[in-house]
């Protein structure tokens, strides 16, 4: 009986550790395949100093320096309309013209109440003891009372209009333009109030925008500015300051407008996104995506003898694209710009293009 006891613990214990040599590769493996020993890829570029442009943005609408709106200066009616909205005209091109026999006919009737209050000027000087020709001898009294009663003043005033009505009769335009807001129609009668039509200059446009009164010093004219349509995200328009406002409103804002290079996609009201670029001279600069945070802290990793290095810095001024480096780092760092997510210090990295 004590033999078989014996034997059963010696077999127990063979099982035992048969289980336990099994269990022990079986983790060993599993560690193996789960935990691989990865490299980190990484971009790089090497730190200098380089020109850096200084990025404002800001929301504008467009407007034409050169704008006309054009009335006719006689309610007649309207004989002909010879370009419509959106033609392009040049300077004295005929846009418009009224019926003018009733305006000729005005000049003819202004023209001879003018002759009869000269004849009538003229008995008047000569009851006085003067002649015509020989006014330049009337004493200034005489004559003012001589022309006031016979007319002539007023008669004279009436041909003058009469004559400028009738030369007035066509509307031109008055520089090279765009026809806009063009809605009468012939035979209608004009009106002297109500504008017949607009005439812009689209290579006259200029944005209109509002910077915050603590952005002032790093703005002057001269600057240079990108406008882009909200309606047009793929349109960008290269400009230039051209006017600072000196006065800061009740909402701290400052008016500022930019000439516009229109290279016929712009138009007349248009909302914009102004960028306002001012060169600061050369800084260290790095890309936007090279900084991550860590800890609520901007971080910038740098690579060297094949590892991550982290390095806490302080920005500076920024655009849409990079940062000004103040503290952290120095010329001639290798700085990593991508694949930094996830990277911790000392981590090993490789290089990709």
């Amino acid at each position: 009986m004590a033999e078989y006891r014996h034997l059963l613990l010696l077999v127990s214990a063979m099982f035992v550790a048969a289980c336990s040599g099994g269990e022990k590769d079986e983790t060993s493996q599993h560690v193996e395949t789960v935990l691989p020993d990865a490299v980190n890829e990484v971009t790089v570029i090497a730190l200098h100093a380089a020109d850096f442009n200084h990025e404002l943005v800001s929301n504008g609408k467009l407007s034409a320096r050169r704008y006309v709106d054009l009335r006719f200066e006689a309610a007649e009616p309207v004989a002909a309309i010879h370009v419509k909205n959106g033609d392009r005209v040049t300077k004295g091109q005929k846009l418009a013209e009224l019926f003018a026999f009733r305006l000729e006919n005005k000049v003819i009737q202004a023209k001879d109440a003018l002759e009869k209050a000269k004849l009538e000027l003229q008995d008047v000087l000569i009851g006085q003891g003067y002649a015509l020709e020989d006014s330049a001898r009337v004493p200034s009294g005489v004559m003012q009372l001589a022309r006031t009663r016979g007319g002539y003043d007023q008669a004279s005033a009436q041909y003058r209009l009469a004559v400028y009505e009738a030369e007035n009769a066509a509307l031109t335009a008055p520089f090279d333009g765009i026809v806009a807001n063009l809605f009468a129609r012939p035979l209608n009668v004009a009106s002297t109030t109500d504008v017949f039509c607009t005439v812009i200059d689209p290579s006259s446009l200029e944005a209109s925008f509002t910077v915050l009164e603590s952005e002032l010093p790093l703005l002057k004219t001269g600057d240079r500015v990108f406008v882009t349509p909200f309606s047009m995200p793929g349109v960008r328009t290269e400009g230039r300051i051209t006017e600072i406002n000196p006065m800061v409103d009740a909402d701290g804002m400052v008016k500022v407008k930019a000439s516009v290079v229109n290279a016929g996609s712009l138009f007349e009201g248009m909302n914009v996104r102004v960028n306002v670029q001012r060169l600061l001279g050369r800084q260290l600069i790095v890309p936007k995506e090279a900084v991550v945070l860590r800890s609520g802290k901007q971080v910038v990793f740098t690579l060297a003898d094949g590892k991550a290095f982290w390095n806490y810095v302080q920005t500076g001024l920024e655009n849409a694209e990079s940062y000004t480096i103040a503290e952290g780092l120095k010329e001639g760092d290798t700085v990593i710009t991508g694949g930094n997510i996830n990277l911790a210090h000392e981590s090993p990295v490789t290089i990709i293009q």
